[in-house]
């Protein structure tokens, strides 16, 4: 079995933002990401602290704004106040978000041409409808490290687990624009490793750690592996069982090391889009 190395991947992808930046800053623009943070859980620490690192290899400057106990409207009110600073450029919330509060209904009051993630209902109504938009940075990760690896989607059977708007529908649609034939299954799916079984490419992204074995990977299939599980080691876990996928899987993503560094490189590759207007 393969292991894709998402770092190689991301590696290549800062390089090019990096130029990028440098040539904005000689025009006078300082490219900006600015991260709210409304929750204390320990996986988006770690994806934040991954973000940061990567923006200042890329030279593109990140601005962390943590909120405490926020309400939805604390939330909309300052990604509202980040939009509307010209200083700015990109503007993403993370998750998980208070009980209660939806991450589409607060992305609303994010700027579109500001919505480096994608979260926005404008953003995903685009992506539906092809039209240019900035992809949630995950669910584009997921085509990126396909498509470096060469993998044929066209008429390709693609089975994607999870339904999130964050990167379960936005990675189904994006398969779609590359004819793939794509299934979603989530929890009620019916003999859900006998669907997955049968697919050539395997995108699993429902955040339970090693919830897909060896019963769920057809022979030689891609497996995409998006999950980010904290352990209580401070390490992480993706959703894929690596024991059971090795003797199946053709090739699989690693966590960590897998889609986690292309998701941050390609946000400061869309940040960089946007400050260039």
């Amino acid at each position: 079995m393969k292991l894709i190395d998402g770092r190689a991947v991301a590696a290549d992808i800062i390089a090019e933002v990096s130029a990028a930046a440098a040539e904005l800053r000689a025009a006078g623009t300082d490219p900006t990401l600015a991260i709210v943070v409304p929750t204390q859980d320990e996986a988006t620490a770690w994806y934040v602290r991954s973000i940061e690192r990567t923006a200042a290899k890329a030279g593109v400057t990140s601005r962390v704004e943590h909120l405490t106990d926020p309400d939805a409207a604390d939330i909309a009110e300052l990604l509202r106040k980040l939009s509307a600073d010209p200083s700015v450029h990109g503007v993403i919330c993370q998750t998980p978000l208070p009980d209660g509060v939806l991450l589409e209904e607060v992305a609303a009051h994010i700027d579109p041409s500001k919505d480096v993630d994608g979260a926005s209902p404008t953003s995903l109504g685009r992506l539906a409808a092809g039209l240019p938009t900035f992809a949630p940075a995950t669910a584009a990760a997921v085509l990126e490290l396909l498509h470096r690896e060469e993998v044929v989607l066209t008429g390709t059977r693609t089975v994607v687990v999870g339904r999130s708007t964050v990167v379960g529908k936005p990675a189904a649609l994006l398969l779609l624009n590359e004819h793939a034939t794509v299934t979603v299954c989530h929890s009620r799916t019916a003999e859900l490793a006998a669907v997955c079984a049968e697919a050539d490419v395997l995108v699993v992204a429902v955040g339970r750690p090693h919830f897909v074995g060896a019963e769920h990977i057809k022979p030689g299939a891609v497996v995409i592996d998006v999950g980010t599980n904290p352990t209580d080691d401070g390490g992480l876990v993706g959703d894929v069982d690596p024991a059971g996928a090795e003797g199946r899987a053709g090739s699989l993503t690693p966590v960590p090391g897998g889609v986690g560094p292309v998701t941050a490189a390609l946000l400061l590759r869309h940040t960089v889009a946007a400050a260039r207007g």
